[in-house]
């Protein structure tokens, strides 16, 4: 088992200033390119990680930790997202990010210490049993995976202009 709960920790602490040292200021023409019809881009991918703060990461572990495996977690929409934030900027959605992550980590270190059982499970609605490490352990792979896409659908916007190099940009190809 690889799982270290202060590793979790670091990347969970740091998404936020990654994305918004990437994404603060840039031009719309950045922000909401995307790979195609029914594709995210970063301002519907940041719209994500900020419901996904609200209302998959904490509420699971607390579930968790408080119900084991006698309540079911909600149904997280993965896509809610989609439906709202129209009004908002990058700038505001980066904001707000950064403060639910705040939060979300505050309240993370109130419930897990030491002599937390990491093995304790609960129930989700399409994976059955699950464990508090993977549920941790997902939200570190959750971040690092929408880093990647972000990075990846802005790649994409220079396809056709990078030439004969495409050959050598796995980021294009994938």
């Amino acid at each position: 088992m690889k799982f270290q709960i202060d590793e979790a920790i670091e990347i969970l602490e740091r998404t936020p200033k990654v994305l918004s040292n990437l994404l603060f200021g840039l031009s719309n023409s950045w922000t909401v390119c995307n790979e195609g019809e029914a594709t995210w881009n970063a301002f519907d991918v940041i719209g994500h990680l900020i419901e996904g703060e609200k209302y998959n990461w904490i509420p699971r572990i607390e579930t968790i930790i408080s119900k084991g495996e006698t309540e079911t977690f909600k149904v997280f929409d993965r896509f809610s997202q989609l439906y709202q934030n129209s009004e908002k900027t990058m700038e505001q959605l980066l904001s707000e990010f950064t403060e639910l992550r705040l939060n979300s980590l505050e309240r993370l270190s109130s419930l897990i210490n030491a002599d937390t059982n990491l093995e304790q499970t609960g129930l989700h609605p399409e994976f059955g049993s699950v464990k508090l490490r993977e549920q941790l352990s997902t939200w570190v792979a959750h971040d690092l995976d929408h880093i990647s896409q972000i990075a990846r659908v802005m790649a994409k916007r220079y396809t056709e202009d990078v030439g004969p190099w495409k050959a050598y940009l796995r980021i294009l190809n994938q």
